[in-house]
């Protein structure tokens, strides 16, 4: 049974006069380029990050992203374009976005919940990985607290740049994959709290480096937090990270 072509194409241009420029989001999507940039965390105009905005007639929201060709070193605020999130037609701007976008758009359009997806090609990580180790384990507290679920790992034969199709198979249950020989992908509600995450996978991936360097040096056994301690702060990562104002008593 043939399936219903889509109406629209990838990178299609569709000027929408109703989708207005953002200077809040432009600027938000320029600071946030460069942290990421001066951590070292970018080194080539591959990977990338996209912020959703809600839109009145996008029931999905649009996306703000940058274009092929361009690094997050390299971003002003022409270079950003719009799309919307189903389909990957342009909306504002005129440049086609990256093979990634593909990805981005997917994972935005199955978690709504998610406004913001940071997508790197981390040394650290990929170096671990290929290192021979199957998994990034946890050291600390602060991981699962941040990330609050568990990351699910990609093979490097699986490109879900190319092939979206996977992603929902186990989206819903992580908010950070592990592409082998790829990088990362990192989700978030807000830019803020995707930008934590990145920095905390980062980080989780270093101590691994250095546990593992330390121990095998001193022949010691590397002391990581269980899978049940891990799911444990999973579940309460917003008391910890994000806690609640409590309003004082009022004095009878």
């Amino acid at each position: 049974m043939n399936t219903a072509a889509p109406p629209y194409r990838v990178n299609e241009l569709t000027p929408d006069p109703n989708v207005h420029f953002d200077e809040k989001i432009a600027q938000s999507y320029l600071k946030y380029a460069g942290m990421l940039v001066a951590r070292g965390y970018v080194q080539s105009s591959l990977g990338g990050m996209v912020i959703r905005a809600p839109h009145p007639d996008y029931p999905d929201g649009v996306a703000y992203a940058k274009p092929s060709a361009v690094s997050l070193e390299e971003m002003t605020r022409d270079d950003l374009v719009i799309t919307d999130i189903p389909y990957g037609r342009i909306l504002h701007g005129e440049r086609p976005t990256t093979v990634g976008h593909q990805m981005n758009r997917e994972i935005l359009r199955l978690r709504p919940d998610v406004n913001c997806v940071i997508h790197l090609h981390h040394d650290e990580t990929i170096a671990f990985l290929a290192a021979g180790f199957e998994e990034i384990r946890s050291t600390s507290l602060t991981f699962s607290y941040l990330m609050q679920k568990p990351a699910h790992y990609l093979p490097a034969s699986l490109n879900v740049e190319e092939d979206v199709g996977p992603i929902k198979t186990f989206i819903a249950d992580t908010n950070c994959i592990i592409m082998r020989r790829h990088g990362f992908t990192v989700l978030g509600r807000t830019v803020s709290e995707c930008y934590h995450r990145t920095n905390v996978l980062v980080s989780e991936v270093k101590r691994n480096i250095i546990v593992e360097t330390l121990s095998g040096l001193h022949k010691t056994r590397p002391e990581y937090l269980s899978k049940e301690d891990m799911a444990w702060m999973f579940s309460r990562g917003d008391d910890v990270v994000y806690p609640s104002v409590v309003t004082a008593r009022q004095s009878s």
